[in-house]
């Protein structure tokens, strides 16, 4: 672990696109933010004074098919986790997220669209050093067959497992290591996924109402529905290593430690952070 210097970026960018749940259009303005301010967002469709969100475990309201984050006064947005693994994936540490709606806008489905707009926007070095979680002990959180487990580390790593009945997806695993793999180039393109006969439970549900064949791999038996090839032949365990780097950023801070999963899933990515700040004696702040 070496002394890293906060990063935001340089100008503000934006961009417009469809809530995967709502449908509902949604313009997005990226703003750079000063020191230590982490990551905010702000519903500029909402009063001010009670439309800030900080991107924190602690803020995370609801996990079905999305990760909800909400303040005091009920402003909430809904799917923050592909914007925050690209956030993580860029190195930001202080960002202001400027929408007019109650969801992030989903792009293509991965998180690569917003990489790409925050290296539009330039990366700006700030002069105060990085602050960075350190893991002290072994943690874990289960739920049935699933799990998260948390240990010390020198860098960030993740070993992830996904195990579906589908015969196209089945038990893929693929293995992060923050030093060796390119965060843009090996994870950023992976896009969300679904199996075609929970689309109508999902729609009675009033979500994915947004959901094409442009931002969701669909899935059919042993057949994807969309035209094309996947990006990667294992595209699915890919995108829940996605999820799951944007959800844990939701920690405030960086996090040195070694990950290892099985099935998680929004909730249980959130339960493994509420586990690891539970106790000042599991980590400390670099």
């Amino acid at each position: 672990m070496t002394n890293i210097s906060q990063k935001t970026i340089h100008s503000k960018v934006s961009c417009t696109s469809v809530g995967l749940h709502s449908g509902a259009k949604v313009n997005m303005t990226l703003l750079p933010a000063p020191v230590d301010s982490g990551i905010i967002f702000r519903r500029i469709d909402l009063e001010s004074g009670k439309n800030e969100i900080a991107a924190k475990y602690e803020n995370v309201t609801t996990t079905n098919l999305g990760t909800t984050i909400s303040n005091k006064h009920d402003a909430k947005v809904l799917t923050v986790e592909h914007l925050m693994a690209a956030i993580w994936g860029s190195g930001i540490d202080n960002l202001i997220i400027e929408l007019d709606g109650a969801e992030i806008p989903i792009m293509d489905g991965s998180s690569k669209p917003f990489i790409f707009l925050m290296e539009c926007a330039g990366i700006e070095t700030q002069n105060q050093p990085r602050k960075i979680i350190e893991i002290l002990k072994t943690l874990r959180v289960e739920d049935g067959d699933k799990f998260v487990e948390v240990s010390p580390s020198r860098q960030f790593s993740l070993d992830l497992e996904i195990e579906f009945k589908n015969e196209k997806i089945g038990k893929q695993k693929f293995s992060y290591h923050n030093n060796l793999n390119s965060f843009k180039n090996d994870i950023a393109p992976a896009r969300t996924f679904c199996l075609k006969e929970e689309i109508e439970q999902m729609h009675k549900m009033n979500l994915a109402k947004g959901g094409n064949l442009n931002n969701a791999i669909v899935v059919d038996g042993a057949n994807i529905v969309n035209e094309g090839a996947l990006r990667f032949e294992n595209e699915f365990v890919r995108h829940k290593i996605l999820d799951f780097v944007g959800d844990i950023y939701l920690a405030g801070y960086h996090i040195c430690a070694h990950f290892n999963a099985s099935k998680t899933g929004h909730a249980l990515n959130n339960k493994i952070l509420r586990e690891i700040f539970s106790n000042q004696e599991n980590y400390r702040i670099l």
